[in-house]
């Protein structure tokens, strides 16, 4: 055990309900919930009883239910009491469990405990506040996998094979005199090879699972008077930014957070890319293009009649951009004009043709930014949910582990060792099992009260 103090805390959502929850943790929970229920209690059986208070007065009735540790979520002796959900019930028989002894529980200090006791690693324990606030059926599955730890158990079976690698490569080390090949260098660079394919796969799934999580982060952009600020607003369904038909009237970045069919986007409208334009235009297009960097998507938005002239004044800046989806906009206005039709080096893009204005191809647009979003298409339903830090740590193992490869090839044993191993170490970061103090302080205090 890494307390000897006992926790409580209400465990449901805040407001008026049919039935509250007040759990209880810790070495003293039995004594505190027997005290209130003034009766025993039996592991894992549910208990009619009246909760007093000190004057042994009913605070109210409901259902006790005992989980003797080590057999309960955090690992200690753990009390859940049932009562009906009224906030002033519950804060009353709150107040009356720290009157016996307990003290109130920090936010994810349930998880936090169960993680400490051996009952969660980290990245099951961040899979719990994942299912939570899961937005729609396919994201509560992907968390409901990672808490089962199918996430966890890829993780630890790389961090094995980077083991197995290290302990082979540091052998040879003692063999100086030796050439590599005579001490398993061909193994070796097998190994390697197959350990970073491994990582490719799941640095991909990982991937999907942060964006059916933390949501895709999209940017509009496109040229001048195009309509992105238009369908800025269309995609929000309220009159977020300034639209007029001057060019240039968008400055500054503007985001906006909305759901596509229950998966979040957080969409960033930007200035136009064009040449020239004054001080302030050309520094709106400067963030605008610092945005793209960080971009998971590009949504590139050009006026339908002048395809090509819009397409080469954004082709530098969408380069390095992940995915594209480029929106031919303001389709209402062709009445009478042949349709361009896209060129052909957009083949793999995709093309969607929609009027802001009136409305008209939004539907297919929807669609097409939720597939994008929750990854449909590549194969894979978001194996498992994952978290930004967790993606960092995995890219930085593929950087150490493509840094390993090279100094093998060079036969710089010593280097190559010092990389297996700081990739185990970025390993080790995902599911705690080398997690420094203050990340473990950052996660848990993001967890609601209770859990």
């Amino acid at each position: 055990m890494h307390s000897h103090d006992t926790i409580a805390a209400i465990a449901t959502a805040s407001g008026t309900g049919g039935v509250g929850v007040v759990r209880i943790s810790g070495p003293h929970a039995l004594a505190i919930a027997e005290s209130i229920c003034t009766k025993s209690l039996i592991p894992r059986h549910a208990h009619y009883a009246r909760f007093h208070d000190e004057r042994g007065e009913t605070l109210d009735d409901g259902i006790a239910l005992y989980f003797k540790a080590p057999a309960s979520y955090t690992g200690e002796d753990v009390i859940e009491l049932q009562a009906h959900g009224s906030p002033a019930v519950l804060r009353q028989l709150l107040d009356r469990c720290c009157a016996l002894g307990a003290r109130m529980a920090r936010p994810g200090e349930f998880s936090e405990r169960a993680f400490l006791n051996g009952k969660l690693d980290l990245a099951q324990a961040e899979a719990v506040a994942d299912l939570i606030s899961a937005g729609d059926a396919r994201a509560a599955r992907a968390a409901r996998r990672s808490l089962d730890g199918v996430f966890s158990r890829r993780v630890d079976a790389l961090a094995d094979a980077l083991l197995r690698l290290r302990i082979h490569v540091e052998a040879a080390i003692d063999f100086v005199d030796e050439p590599l090949d005579t001490l398993g260098g061909e193994a070796l660079r097998r190994g390697l090879a197959q350990a970073a394919a491994d990582l490719d796969a799941l640095l991909r799934e990982a991937e999907r699972g942060r964006k059916l999580r933390d949501g895709l982060h999209a940017v509009i952009v496109g040229p001048p008077n195009a309509g992105k600020s238009s369908l800025l607003n269309a995609l929000a369904g309220s009159e977020r930014a300034i639209v007029s038909d001057i060019a240039g009237t968008t400055r500054d970045l503007l985001r906006e957070t909305v759901r596509v069919d229950g998966v979040e986007l957080t969409l960033v409208d930007t200035a136009g890319l064009r040449t020239g334009g004054d001080t302030i235009e050309r520094e709106g297009m400067r963030r605008a293009e610092s945005e793209l960097t960080r971009a998971d998507l590009a949504i590139v938005v050009l006026d339908a009649r002048e395809i090509a002239a819009g397409r080469t004044a954004v082709a530098e800046a969408i380069a390095d951009v992940p995915q594209r989806l480029w929106v031919l906009n303001k389709t209402d206005l062709l009445t009478g004009m042949p349709v361009e039709p896209a060129p052909s080096e957009w083949h793999g893009d995709d093309t969607v043709r929609v009027s802001a204005r009136t409305g008209a191809g939004l539907d297919i647009l929807h669609a097409r930014l939720r597939a994008l979003a929750a990854g449909e298409g590549d194969g894979t339903e978001g194996a498992f949910s994952a978290r930004a830090r967790q993606v960092d740590a995995l890219r930085r193992t593929a950087q150490e582990l493509a840094a390993a490869r090279q100094q093998l090839d060079a036969d710089m044993l010593e280097l190559t060792a010092e990389s297996l191993l700081a990739g185990h170490d970025a390993l080790g970061e995902i599911t705690g099992r080398l997690a420094p103090d203050d990340l473990l302080g950052h996660i848990f205090s993001s967890f609601c009260i209770g859990k």
